[in-house]
């Protein structure tokens, strides 16, 4: 009998898992709390696939960038004040793992996940009828001043270390490489692996191979109870009342994991980081080349014609409200790096946010736990949830196969804060 799979979660890593699943020959059942018509993070997001990113959130300098950001709500980091004693856990955490050591051990894997996804990316597009829009052009990491670029200039050196090819450019260089759109930088470093797709036709191609391969939906369907048996998940009792039994459960609820791993006795330290984004769906200037504006932490990205502008780290719990201070940072800050631009350009664009789930050290939950037997977690991706979704289905599907993954993932233990 086929391998009975319920993937609890419907944004891009519960479908890659469902595809890679599916693939198996499993009996895959999705379950979302979202109707189809969901706009969740894996749709507004900017739609980079980065092998560029090989350094964690949690890193050297980002303790001290939260708190000369964290009292500015327009800052690219914002933490609204509460009392939460998960958030001040998770803060702890986060500032034990930024560190040089946890850099340098953490590099070389997300090197090869972010490798690996992006072939798995390109192997997606290859199939017939299965368009998103995949640019293979590289990104630009803009630099405004001239520290900023001596700073992206020692990356791209560890880049290279690692062997991931990257070259650093004056502003000149930089034009002459994206001449569609004017620049007010002082240089740029360039990642030539670096790809760029459009998102929502992205997760449109998921759900068509999805389908087509067996898997059910069941949308608009919250998790409200669970059935645990001789350390193992026996069922699931959704908010209709309907039980649904399996063999193997997969928990990839996003920002929502914590609470149902906390009912099911688990403990997933994770904070939910707010992004935004704008797109402008007529640009005065469209680049070739998806960009990041390094100083204010901003992502650019063109898609089918238009134009996406988006970033900003906002923890403030699971609060899905648009701060409209943020977004005219956004706004502004863009204006800064793309000169042609002025806020009015932005004028009646609604903008997009969505909760993205962070882990205290910057890395994913991805494998197994000890507690239950058959739940496997993937979630705790935060901005690499795009980038680093197809790998992660691989190896979900390869575990719930009883397949060693082809890297020692020890470190994206689901466990490792038990």
């Amino acid at each position: 009998m086929s391998k009975r799979v319920v993937i609890i979660g419907g944004g891009v890593i519960g479908l890659c898992t469902a595809y890679y699943c599916a693939r198996r020959g499993f009996a895959v059942t999705v379950v979302d709390r979202n109707p189809p018509e969901r706009d969740g993070c894996s749709f507004g997001n900017a739609g980079m696939i980065v092998p560029s990113h090989f350094v964690p959130l949690a890193a050297p300098g980002m303790v001290k960038l939260a708190f000369k950001w964290m009292w500015n709500p327009a800052s690219p980091l914002y933490i609204k004040p509460r009392l939460d004693s998960d958030l001040m856990g998770w803060g702890v955490k986060f500032m034990k793992a930024a560190n040089a050591g946890h850099v340098r051990r953490a590099a070389p894997l997300l090197r090869d996940l972010s490798l690996a996804s992006r072939k798995y990316f390109e192997e997606l597009a290859s199939l017939p009828g299965i368009k998103f829009g995949l640019v293979k052009k590289g990104l630009l990491m803009l630099c405004k001043t001239e520290h900023a670029l001596e700073e992206e200039a020692k990356m791209a050196e560890q880049a290279r270390s690692l062997g991931i090819p990257a070259e650093v450019l004056d502003s000149k260089k930089a034009a002459a490489l994206d001449p569609g759109a004017r620049m007010d930088i002082a240089g740029a470093v360039y990642f030539p692996m670096d790809c760029h797709l459009t998102s929502r036709r992205f997760m449109q191609a998921l759900e068509t191979l999805t389908k087509a391969s067996g898997t059910r939906f069941l949308w608009g369907t919250e998790i409200l109870e669970t059935e645990v048996r001789d350390g193992r998940l026996q069922a699931v009792v959704t908010s209709n009342r309907k039980k649904i039994e399996a063999d193997e459960f997969v928990l990839c609820g996003g920002s929502w994991s914590a609470n149902l791993a906390r009912q099911l006795g688990l403990r997933i330290p994770l904070q939910a980081g707010k992004g935004y984004s704008l797109t402008i769906p007529k640009p005065r200037q469209l680049p070739e080349i998806c960009s990041i504006c390094t100083e204010a932490r901003l992502a650019v990205t063109p898609m089918d014609g238009a134009l996406r502008v988006g970033g900003t780290m906002e923890i403030a719990g699971l609060d899905e409200t648009v701060n409209p201070v943020r977004v005219r940072g956004i706004i502004d800050s863009f204006c800064r790096y793309f000169p042609e631009f002025t806020p009015a350009d932005f004028n009646g664009i609604e903008p997009w946010r969505g909760l993205r789930p962070c882990s205290p050290d910057g890395l994913p939950y991805v494998g197994r736990t000890r507690r239950l037997q058959n739940l496997s977690i993937a979630t705790g991706h935060a901005m690499m949830g795009l980038s680093l979704g197809p790998v992660t289905g691989k190896l979900i599907a390869g575990i719930l196969s009883g397949e060693p993954p082809p890297w020692d993932i020890s470190m994206l233990s689901p466990d490792r804060y038990a």
